[in-house]
């Protein structure tokens, strides 16, 4: 292979057309699915599967401004996968914790009121692990922790 050459991709049919969950492992089902609908906004759409205590899973979902609820489909958001060597993950994107590990966001969210978000994380003492830039080319954006310690990210293009 050459060094300069750009791959160039087969044209095909899509393989990839949409993401449909990220798996997030949590110590308490309960708790977490009421800390992600708090924060969040998810909401369980499943009624056999109440929220309640002694779950050992929950399937959240983010309703539109209407609170409706759209069925997965074939054509959904492809999120971006962000390929970084461990320096520059660590020195841009990476949180030490104080165990010394630095760990990357496991899902980053789209906002469009990226404020309102942070203050509403603030107020109900959600672990924000970083700041809010300014003057940030691609738009603002700040990461943070569930209660197991998950690094989650929000931004608004």
């Amino acid at each position: 292979m050459q060094s300069n050459e750009e791959i160039k991709v087969e044209e095909r049919l899509e393989d990839i057309t949409g993401i449909t969950c990220i798996y997030i492992p949590v110590s308490n089902v309960y708790e977490s699915a009421k800390w992600y609908q708090k924060n969040l906004g998810c909401q369980n759409t499943n009624p056999n599967n109440p929220v309640k205590p002694g779950m050992e899973i929950a399937i959240l979902e983010f309703p539109d401004q209407n609170g409706n609820f759209h069925s997965a489909g074939i054509r959904e958001v492809v999120p971006a996968l962000f390929l970084m060597g461990a320096k520059q993950a660590a020195g841009s994107f990476g949180f030490t914790f104080d165990d010394g590990e630095t760990r990357q966001p496991l899902a980053c969210f789209i906002t469009p009121r990226i404020q309102e978000m942070y203050d509403r994380f603030k107020r109900n003492g959600v672990n924000i692990v970083s700041e809010i830039p300014e003057n940030r080319p691609c738009g603002p954006n700040f990461s943070f922790c569930d209660p197991d310690g998950n690094k989650l990210e929000i931004w608004q293009p």
